[in-house]
């Protein structure tokens, strides 16, 4: 044809045609003392990724992180991973949202609990005694992963404090005794955001690790800023008319997000991993600033004052002694693009500003956080009842709590449907006998535990902002705590279930019954 040619799939055509992930058949071992301390992971994971690798980020990346990860919360120095990627006659596997994070964080965290069964020891002080102290950083794991700054031990302190945990444990005990089998799992995790090159550049991957904003006061007053990361549901544009709102002094209903089309706006690598605030946001923060001070500049000049006596609210240049409103913005900016000739010789507004940020002091800043789930099974149909669940996130600088808490709760509930409903079921023949919606299982409101979220907030020290990433560390250690929580209901009754999805047939054969 000598042209371009567009391929739409449709949903049932996209079950095949689209990517897949988390294929691993993992075998782990963690050795601990007598007195609780781990000293040691060690896994051996075999992932399958298809017929051929996805250019140009390559479908081993998942197996990667997985052996990177694993075992990333705690301070044991020895660990030992090998990694086999395997050719399948499957749908191609790729990056899906925390790629690897939930395999590595149900694998270590079904070894500690492991282990503290093992040694008798509660799960929540098993994890005390072994995260990385938080007065440690920075810091190198043991697989080998930079460590900038995290607070593992101030979030399980409010883990405990949020879920009531004595009380719970009492509720528990007291209807075991009455055979009905309650479980409360945990899971400690570590979610890496905000990459640097060395995750694609270095590789040779055309994907941008910088993002660019460019700010520029209207006439009329309003503030525009065009942002290389896209929009795409995330709410990007809120939290950047929030960031911007502040750096320049504006009311936010005076401030239009312009995102993701790079014709237009500065070049940047979008929206991937976890890096929409922590690098787009601070260069929105950077041209905002930079916008603040020209504006400054710009009111010295007009106002014949000096620039240190003023500042910026509201949309208005006012007295910095006083609060004294002098300037509405859209006076300043009609005399800037209408009337310059009012303005000193040799002057020249300049209210459009760009601004760039890349991370480099790091390849990524982690985020930090721990989960816990209280489940229910019943041992006569292995039907598993999600009770609660609770989250405390260390993102950062947290800029908009309410699109920060509903970014993890959807993502905790896309967790939940890893481990205990979705699945890609092929025949003998290698074709996908469960590609449609009518086959294949996710959780629906009727499986959302109540979420409960509370958080830390250890900025970043690698920009001005202080935000790190929040977008999948939900999805990273949902199905950790909710497969703990499973097997810590089954324990009484000596069975164990350590594939994912846990459905009622696995649990019913874990006990026995079929």
């Amino acid at each position: 044809l000598k042209r371009p040619v567009k391929f739409v799939a449709d949903r049932l055509e996209s079950f095949t045609s689209d990517i897949h992930a988390r294929e691993h058949h993992i075998k782990g071992r963690i050795a601990a003392t007598k007195q609780g301390e781990i000293l040691a992971f060690e896994i051996d994971d075999t992932t399958g990724i298809g017929p051929y690798s996805m250019f140009p980020r390559t479908s081993g990346i998942e197996g990667n992180q997985v052996v990177n990860l694993t075992g990333g919360p705690y301070k044991h120095k020895a660990y030992r991973a090998k990694l086999n990627v395997v050719f399948l006659n499957k749908t191609p596997t790729c990056q899906y949202r925390g790629v690897g994070h939930p395999v590595a964080c149900a694998v270590t965290e079904g070894l500690v609990d492991l282990a503290a069964a093992k040694l008798g020891m509660d799960p929540l002080e098993m994890r005390k005694r072994n995260v990385m102290p938080d007065d440690g950083y920075p810091a190198t794991g043991a697989s080998g992963i930079k460590l900038e700054v995290l607070s593992h031990e101030a979030c399980l302190r409010k883990i405990e404090t949020l879920m009531d945990y004595p009380a719970l444990l009492a509720e528990q005990a007291m209807l075991r005794a009455q055979g009905i089998y309650r479980g409360i799992g945990f899971a400690t995790l570590i979610e890496l955001t905000n990459p640097g090159a060395a995750f694609y550049g270095v590789g040779g991957a055309r994907i941008s690790a910088q993002d660019g904003a460019t700010a520029r006061l209207e006439p009329s007053g309003a503030v525009t800023v065009m942002v290389s990361v896209g929009e795409q549901g995330q709410g990007t544009e809120a939290i950047f008319s929030q960031i911007t709102a502040d750096a320049v002094g504006v009311p936010m209903s005076q401030v239009r997000i312009v995102t993701g089309d790079t014709q237009t706006t500065p070049y940047g690598g979008g929206t991937w991993a976890s890096r929409g605030a922590g690098i787009g946001g601070e260069a929105v923060l950077q041209a905002g600033l930079a916008l603040r001070s020209n504006i400054l500049k710009v009111a010295q000049a007009i106002l014949s004052r000096d620039a240190n006596t003023l500042t910026l609210s509201k949309g208005n240049v006012v007295d910095a002694g006083t609060g004294e409103a002098l300037l509405p913005f859209a006076e300043l900016g009609r005399v800037a693009y209408f009337r310059p000739d009012t303005l000193p010789a040799g002057f020249t507004p300049e209210l459009m500003v760009t601004r760039h940020y890349a991370q480099r002091d790091y390849p990524f800043i982690f985020t930090n956080g721990v989960q816990a789930s209280y489940v229910e099974v019943d041992d006569e149909t292995g039907f598993v009842k999600l009770l609660k669940h609770w989250a405390v996130e260390d993102c950062g600088r947290v800029i908009n709590p309410m699109l920060v808490d509903e970014q993890i709760r959807g993502a905790i509930v896309q967790g939940i449907g890893g481990a205990l409903f979705e699945e890609c079921l092929y025949d003998a023949a290698g074709l996908l006998i469960n590609g449609s919606m009518a086959d294949y299982l996710v959780p629906m409101a009727g499986e959302m535990p109540d979420i409960t979220i509370a958080h830390i907030e250890t900025p970043t020290r690698s920009s001005l902002l202080g935000a790190k990433g929040a977008g999948e560390a939900g999805t990273a250690g949902a199905p950790g705590a909710v497969v703990n929580a499973i097997n810590d209901a089954l324990r009484p009754l000596s069975a164990q279930v350590w594939s994912q999805p846990v459905t009622p047939e696995k649990i019913l054969r874990a006990l026995g019954h079929i």
